[in-house]
């Protein structure tokens, strides 16, 4: 097995860990709703899903946000089939950490949380996020439907013109369609609801973004 000299390089599926068959044992419900997190999508409500470093810090941001009704973190983007965390971590599996977000479109819009997402995290730092340096900490937008796409690219071009004019570089931000989603262990769902002084690594450039104003 060939492993990568830095963490910071995306591997090759010819790369990867293995994983394994079944999925790694998670959480039965959300921490603080109760909710169970593997039901099905409830009529009505959109999933979303993210990777903006951490996915402590991030996923506290969602559902903190009215119109969020379900939280839950995990990893994807990458070639290891059901990894954990120490697998991710080590960059071999080339998933990011990310945050599926449930949402009521009709309280809170994809384009809302894609602002949530832009100013709340540095899209142009590639593979890494402040003191978290890695794969598995790159932006990213993983698109559901071909709506959630064309907005994605939309608030990424108008974005990338204000982080210009901020003197900014250029955002590193993957947008693509949905990988499969696999589940973080259960001590990583809703961290900093259970460890309210944890670390939160999650902060943004300062500069605001021009779409999502409105709901």
């Amino acid at each position: 097995m060939f492993f990568a000299s830095s963490k910071q390089k995306m591997i090759t599926k010819a790369e990867a860990l293995p994983g394994r068959a079944q999925p790694i044992p998670t959480a039965e419900t959300h921490a603080l709703s109760g909710r169970p997190l593997k039901a099905p999508l409830p009529e009505g409500m959109k999933a979303a899903l993210f990777g903006m470093g951490c996915f402590w810090g991030a996923e506290r941001l969602f559902w903190q946000r009215e119109g969020v009704w379900l939280t839950m973190v995990g990893y994807g983007g990458g070639f290891t089939p059901n990894p954990s965390y120490e697998e991710v971590c080590s960059g071999q599996t080339g998933h990011t950490e990310l945050v599926r977000v449930i949402h009521d479109p009709t309280v809170v819009s994809f384009e809302a949380l894609m602002r949530l997402f832009w100013e709340s995290h540095d899209p142009t730092q590639g593979m890494r996020q402040g003191n978290d340096t890695g794969t598995q900490y790159r932006s990213a937008i993983y698109w559901t439907n071909p709506d959630q796409k064309a907005l994605a690219e939309a608030s990424r071009d108008a974005y990338q013109a204000r982080l210009r004019e901020a003197g900014l570089g250029s955002i590193t931000t993957e947008i693509r369609p949905a990988p499969e989603f696999y589940f973080a262990e259960d001590y990583h769902q809703q961290y900093l609801a259970k460890n309210p002084a944890g670390y939160c690594g999650i902060g943004g450039t300062g500069v605001s973004c021009p779409v999502g104003l409105s709901v």
